[in-house]
């Protein structure tokens, strides 16, 4: 049981140790530049996803006016 909690403890150190020397964090300027990034990607995608749910609600509005 101890070897179990030593194993743990050891794990932890060495994330810490990873995360506080190894890891190579961003500036606040790239930060800042990959957050408008993604916004930006993330709008397009929105509008390109509703223009094509749009799209096919005008189709199916004709086919089924069309069926009934």
């Amino acid at each position: 049981m101890k070897k179990f909690f030593n194993n743990r403890l050891n794990d932890i150190k060495e994330s810490y140790n990873e995360l506080v020397h190894k890891v190579s964090w961003p500036t606040k300027s790239e930060l800042a530049n990959s957050t408008i990034v993604v916004m930006v990607a993330s709008i397009i995608a929105s509008l390109v996803i509703w223009i094509i749910d749009w799209c096919i609600n005008v189709v199916m509005h004709y086919v089924y006016n069309a069926a009934a």
